[in-house]
């Protein structure tokens, strides 16, 4: 019984290491490698099989540099405000939203994930809210915190983040939705694509409705209130 008790903790041990070494190995290439796929793209893919429908996946990796400046502007104004003063958490956002959540329980929640927090979820998991996953999400955002710089991570999220229908990044989305390079967007159409990210396949920045010209509109004011990562 000694013995196999002993095995068993020798295997446990085994993967533990295995997990550690193998996720930490990981984050520390895709910091200088792009990410082309990201498991969201091959769920949506399974998704639209399942569905009976045309696989769509548009998604073209670009450099920091050959992104708009306006769009990160426009994400961190909408999605994280303090994402170039946090390490990965914004627990004045997090204290917030349970306040909020809990006065209002009968309101649709909401959340106070960090642009960190939404990079580790798209390139290392699966969309969910078991607290497994919630706390694998934990461990990932400080890894990229910790082995990445600001301008990686938001690299990343730029070129993964789910932006239309089979769209991914900011080049696919620059280019089918607006006829153009993803450096050549506009402000307001920055603004416009910000205003979409909290339900992309629901809200479409080709065509927006009244809902998503306010929060365009609203986006546009916050920008000039938020430090930009790059000048405009």
């Amino acid at each position: 019984m000694k013995t196999l008790w002993k095995k068993i903790k020798r295997i446990i041990l085994w993967i533990v290491v295995a997990f550690f070494a193998s996720t930490i190995l990981s984050v520390i290439v895709l910091r200088w490698v792009p990410v082309f796929f990201t498991p969201l793209m091959f769920i949506r893919l399974g998704q639209q099989i399942s569905e009976g429908q045309t696989m769509t996946l548009h998604h073209h990796w670009v450099p920091l540099e050959e992104i708009s400046p306006s769009l990160s502007h426009a994400v961190m104004s909408s999605e994280d405000a303090r994402f170039l003063e946090h390490h990965g958490f914004d627990y004045k956002a997090i204290e917030h939203a349970a306040i909020r959540n809990m006065k209002h329980p009968e309101k649709n929640k909401i959340g106070a994930s960090t642009i960190s927090q939404q990079t580790a979820k798209n390139v290392f998991l699966w969309p969910g809210r078991s607290w497994w996953r919630k706390g694998l999400e934990v461990y990932f955002t400080t890894l990229i915190e910790l082995l990445w710089s600001k301008e990686r991570i938001m690299e990343v999220y730029l070129n993964s983040i789910e932006m239309g229908d089979g769209i991914y990044g900011a080049s696919a989305v620059a280019e089918y939705h607006f006829q153009k390079e993803a450096s050549q967007l506009t402000r307001e159409q920055c603004a416009l694509i910000a205003a979409t990210l909290p339900n992309p396949l629901r809200y479409n920045s080709a065509h927006p409705s009244a809902y998503v010209l306010k929060r365009q509109k609203r986006i546009l004011h916050e920008m000039r209130f938020v430090k930009p990562m790059r000048k405009d």
